[in-house]
């Protein structure tokens, strides 16, 4: 199995704190992204700013944009359940879907690149008991989720990767 979950630092139950709250998810949601992409170019894909700071396992994903269909790659959390990777479109509690979740809804192929190695995988919507499963463990990895869901005022989409080479 390939662990990317970070080793747990004193630090990671406060920013994981500050996130879940308003002017956290604000800070974080517009500038999180763009200050992870440099840490992520000078590691090689193996280390980036929000597994660092907040102790979540973060994976580089890569998806063709749904108009334009060219690639968009962005780091996001995920929970790892075998050769599947769980995202959580949850957008920091905005009340629109993020753009990455429809970029894979129209092109569900996309690559997915784990400690700097890339793996294909196509992704799906999760529902009933599967995305209730899904979204139970993600809100023990980050109570933030369930911040956001009573902020967001929608049901957050739990997106599955079923990734090829991953065990």
């Amino acid at each position: 199995m390939t662990d990317f979950t970070p080793r747990p630092r004193i630090w990671h139950k406060a920013i994981k704190k500050i996130a879940a709250t308003s002017f956290g998810s604000w800070l974080l949601a517009g500038n999180l992204h763009r200050l992870d992409r440099p840490v992520l170019r000078l590691t090689k894909g193996r280390a980036n700013l929000t597994s660092l700071l907040a102790g979540l396992p973060v994976v580089v994903l890569t998806a063709k944009g749904a108009r334009s269909r060219l690639p968009r790659t962005l780091p996001l959390a995920a929970i790892q359940d075998g050769s599947r990777l769980v995202l959580i479109a949850s957008s920091f509690g905005k009340a629109q879907h993020p753009s990455w979740y429809y970029n894979l809804k129209a092109n569900p192929d996309a690559e997915v690149q784990i400690n700097g190695a890339t793996y294909p995988c196509t992704a799906r919507q999760a529902e009933g008991a599967e995305r209730e499963e899904y979204w139970k463990k993600a809100v023990e990895m980050y109570t933030g989720y369930a911040r956001y869901a009573d902020k967001a005022n929608r049901q957050i989409p739990v997106i599955v990767l079923e990734v090829d080479g991953l065990s």
